[in-house]
C-alpha cells in the first residue's frame, strides 16, 4: 500500500550525495493506525480505514469514541480510507509508518491551499490592468463579462473576482529524496499544497 496522511511541516533545502542542492519539504508522515477493513462481500469494495494524529478525547463525538472503542484502537483526529487490493494483509490496530516509502519514490501529493479570501481578477486570474492616467475610469475592473442581447447573461465559469485558494490541489510526481521511519519524516522534491501544519495525502503517482 503506497498511501500515507502527514503534516507538512514546512520547507528546506538539502544537499545530495553529488553535491546538489536540493529544495525540499518536510512532512510528518503517520504512523497510521488501521481502524477498520472494509471488503467486496460487506461493503461492495475492498479498503482499510486509518486514523491519523493524536487528539484528546473531551474533543471526540460520541459516534466517532465507539468507532474507535470497537477496533480498541487509540482516538485519532482523522479518519481516511485508502483502497487495497487484499485487506486481509492488514489487522486491526496495525501501525503504518512512513517507510512504505523509499528514496527516488515518485509521489503524487494532496492537500488543501492556503485561503486568500475574496480576491480581483488581476490577482486571482491574472488579467492585465487599465491604464493609470487621469480620466480612464478602468483600472483593475474585470472589464467584459458577456454579450448584452445574445446570450443575455453570464456563463458559468467565466473568470470573475471571488474567493481565491482554499481548494483540494494535487502536485503531481515529486521525488522522494529521504525517508526516516523513526521520526516518521518524508522529504519531498518542491513544494507541497497548504500550510504548515496542515493535513497532506501522499500517494503513488500516477503518470510517472
Amino acid at each position: 500500500m503506497k498511501n500515507m496522511l502527514g503534516k507538512k511541516v514546512g520547507m528546506t533545502q538539502i544537499f545530495k550525495e553529488d553535491g546538489t542542492l536540493v529544495p525540499v519539504t518536510v512532512i510528518e508522515a503517520g504512523p497510521l493506525f488501521v481502524v477498520q477493513k472494509k471488503t467486496v462481500e460487506k461493503d461492495g469494495y475492498n479498503a482499510i480505514q486509518v486514523g491519523f494524529g493524536d487528539v484528546k478525547e473531551k474533543r471526540m463525538t460520541k459516534p466517532a469514541k465507539g468507532h474507535f472503542d470497537k477496533a480498541n484502537v487509540a482516538y485519532r483526529k482523522f479518519l481516511r480510507e485508502f483502497k487495497v487490493e487484499n485487506p486481509d494483509e492488514f489487522e486491526i490496530g496495525q501501525e503504518i509508518k512512513a517507510d512504505v516509502f523509499s528514496e527516488g519514490d515518485m509521489v503524487d501529493v494532496t492537500g488543501s491551499s492556503k485561503g486568500k479570501g475574496t480576491a480581483g481578477v488581476i490577482k486571482r486570474h491574472g488579467f492585465g490592468r487599465g491604464r493609470e492616467t487621469h480620466g480612464s475610469k478602468f483600472h483593475r475592473m474585470p472589464g467584459g463579462m458577456s454579450a448584452g442581447t445574445y446570450p443575455g447573461r453570464v456563463f458559468k465559469g467565466h473568470r470573475m473576482m471571488g474567493r481565491m485558494g482554499n481548494e483540494r490541489v494535487t502536485v503531481q510526481n515529486l521525488e522522494v529524496v529521504r525517508v526516516d521511519a523513526e521520526k516518521n519524516l518524508i522529504l519531498v522534491k518542491g513544494a507541497v499544497p497548504g500550510p504548515k501544519k496542515g493535513l497532506v495525502s501522499i500517494k503513488a503517482t500516477v503518470k510517472k
